[in-house]
């Protein structure tokens, strides 16, 4: 009888075999009679027309198997850089990952990514080396690989014999191999005094089993990094993973009698067009109509209506069910207002996944071919962006264009062969551009205090903008006496900082030069509103929740143009490994890119180059680089954050009204106000 789930994921660079491994787990667990191939689109995981094109995965999915005792839900993700968000986005509700890395490409750029994620999340994983069949592989190289560039406690769980051929087998250590037993404790004591002190004593105190015992609790609590080595085609060494993933990774019996607590990772549309969200419930259960709160930022939303419908995954499919219970994944209709990221129920915090990896840098209008599609395109967008937030989509009115972020290429020709299959709709895609972000650099006050000639709005909001440290994002803080605060209209001081916060952090998305604003404390100072029976100081119609929504972009906007911003562009990190030869022709092309960098270090005839350059200029530096280093170096790029620009600071055009230009905004208001009247006379 199975009695804890795992909710597992499979993460890997590009090509590493990650959609193979799940093949062939879910034959090993005997839910499927042949292993599908990526080449051929047969894989379970890969059930887009548009993956099976390519061969790559672009959403995640979910399928189930049972190890003995455990039930595994497995998300398969991508392994593409470009649709990295979908990854960040599973990452949250994992209770530990197997990272893949071929056996013959060794550590690569996302491997690095992915790790420095799962490190900094403190999440589970073991590590597995596939392609130990492939001519070229090397297990002990990638070992050597995984201690110096991921930085992690690599513990080898077995041997590889006749590596590089075919027949390549995986053989686990015995338990009572001394030299093993050795290494096991070697990496392990650093967290276990009393392990060290015991094996000092009289190495026979430490069993096997507390050894095995030890080694799990710290892979629990992401200390320790088991290795296992295999092939996924042949299924050499997946036996021993598999046993590795359920005696050394965290699965757990949920509590169902708890109150209910779940998260949205993933949201689809149906063929009917109705949403369906793919959610992981922490505690409680959930069952056909039942009615569910949502919560967004966490702030209970209006109830939503009941569920629906609920499907569970069995083997490769997802099975209607009348209930989903504690610590398992489902899909739930009858939400249509849920969103990606949603807490439904308790919004006790979880595993925080904000900035596990870097946000788009790049953004591209997109126009139809034929000029008539431009609404039903900006409908399809938006219902994209359901399904990935961050892509961002802006419409500019006065120029009639719409444009969408974007991490690379392909994840370009996979919007465009989308929107072509599911809506229809054929597009082109004009220049591509780089994302800039603005930071504050000062402070900046302002205060719009009610029934003054300036302030058109029954409220007082004062705000003070600072300057946060770089990566610190938006931090909204409320430092008003809770008596000044409209609680008539937002019901708890608690609802109204959120309120407020959310109100901040939509007006920080245009700044000063267009660009969103990061990286800053937002401070509200001032705060008073008015009643109809009140004191003089305070007497007039009644405040709303639209006064306060309204005025914040006023008083924010002065704050900040006091503050002063400073328009920044995103940096990449570059690991350059060359031959020593070529570093003469190398170095002044990157002095023209404008990259900084150190002195190259020298190991044989290879040179290693640590630089950081301009993200718009990592694709000319990749152009390069094969006629600079006769087609031998190799690049690896990550995110580096945000510096100044140099020179004039670029600008985006806003598609919402200036609040520092009162006239046009206020003029805006009454437009939407006046189709408001129109639209409630329409439907009258």
């Amino acid at each position: 009888m199975l009695c804890r789930t795992l909710n597992l994921g499979i993460l890997a660079h590009v090509d590493a075999g990650k959609t193979t491994l799940t093949e062939r787990l879910l034959y090993a667990a005997g839910v499927i009679d042949t292993v599908g191939s990526v080449d051929k689109g047969t894989t379970q995981t890969d059930s887009l027309a548009l993956e099976q094109q390519r061969g790559i995965t672009i959403k995640s999915a979910v399928v189930a198997f049972a190890i003995n005792d455990v039930a595994v839900n497995l998300v398969d993700t991508p392994g593409h850089p470009d649709f990295i968000a979908e990854v960040e986005r599973v990452l949250g509700v994992l209770d530990g990952v197997v990272l893949v890395i071929s056996a013959v490409e060794g550590v690569q750029s996302q491997t690095r990514l992915l790790m420095r994620a799962l490190k900094r999340m403190h999440i589970p994983t073991v590590i597995f080396v596939n392609k130990v069949d492939r001519r070229g592989a090397s297990c002990e190289r990638v070992l050597d690989e995984i201690r110096g560039k991921l930085r992690v406690r690599a513990i080898p769980m077995g041997t590889v014999c006749g590596e590089g051929s075919r027949a390549a087998a995986y053989e686990p250590y015995v338990a009572t191999d001394a030299d093993f037993v050795s290494r096991l404790v070697d990496a392990l004591v650093d967290h276990d005094n009393a392990l060290l002190e015991d094996y000092v004593a009289d190495e026979t105190r430490v069993s096997p089993d507390r050894l095995r015992n030890a080694l799990a609790a710290q892979t629990k609590r992401a200390l320790a990094n088991p290795v296992f080595c295999g092939s996924a085609i042949t299924g050499a060494g997946v036996a021993a993973l598999m046993a590795g993933i359920t005696e050394l990774l965290p699965a757990a019996a949920g509590d169902g009698d708890a109150a209910v607590s779940a998260s949205a990772f993933k949201v689809d549309r149906a063929r009917a067009g109705e949403k369906v969200a793919y959610v992981r419930l922490f505690s409680g259960s959930i069952a056909v109509r039942d009615r569910v709160l949502l919560r967004r930022g966490g702030v209970a939303e209006a109830e939503e209506g009941k569920v629906t419908a609920i499907a569970v995954f069995d083997g490769a499919a997802a099975v209607r069910s009348q209930a989903v219970t504690a610590g398992n994944i489902a899909k739930l209709w009858g939400l249509p207002q849920i969103q990606i990221g949603d807490t439904i129920g308790d919004a006790t915090p979880r595993r925080p996944t904000h900035h596990a990896f870097a946000p788009p840098t790049l953004a591209s209008v997109i126009v139809p071919r034929d000029p008539a599609d431009k609404a039903a395109l900006y409908t399809a967008l938006s219902e994209l962006a359901e399904q990935d937030p961050l892509i961002d989509v802006r419409r500019d009115a006065d120029r009639n264009e719409i444009s969408v972020s974007l991490y690379g290429e392909v994840q370009k020709e996979v919007i465009d062969a989308t929107i072509a299959e599911e809506f229809g709709i054929a597009v082109e895609f004009r220049e591509t551009t780089t994302i800039h972000v603005e930071r504050p650099v000062g402070t900046g006050e302002a205060v719009e205090v009610l029934h003054a000639e300036s302030n058109p709005f029954n409220a007082t909001i004062g705000f003070r903008v600072d300057r946060a440290p770089d990566g610190a994002g938006v931090e909204f803080r409320l430092e008003v006496d809770a008596r000044s605060a409209p609680l008539h209209v937002y019901k708890t001081f608690e609802s109204f900082r959120v309120h407020m916060g959310e109100y901040v952090r939509h007006t920080l998305q245009e700044g000063l030069f267009g660009w969103q604003v990061t990286d800053c404390v937002v401070t509200m100072n001032r705060c008073a509103y008015s009643v109809a029976d009140g004191p003089p100081s305070k007497r007039g119609p009644d405040s709303t929740a639209a006064d306060f929504r309204k005025l914040t972009p006023l008083v924010l906007m002065q704050a900040l143009e006091r503050a002063g911003t400073a328009v920044c562009e995103p940096i990449a990190r570059v690991t350059l490994e060359v031959p020593a030869a070529s570093v003469g022709a190398l170095m002044p092309a990157l002095v023209r890119l404008g990259a900084s960098f150190d002195s190259p270090s020298l190991e044989g005839e290879i040179a290693t180059i640590e630089t950081a350059l301009p993200f718009a200029r990592v694709y000319d530096l990749e152009r390069q680089l094969p006629g600079l280093t006769g087609g031998e170096g190799v690049l690896e790029s990550s995110f580096g954050g945000y510096e100044p620009v140099s020179g004039e600071p670029p600008t985006r055009r806003r598609t919402t009204p200036n609040p520092l230009n009162l006239g046009e905004y206020k003029l805006h208001l009454a437009g939407r106000r006046g189709s408001g009247a129109r639209a409630a006379g329409h439907a009258g």
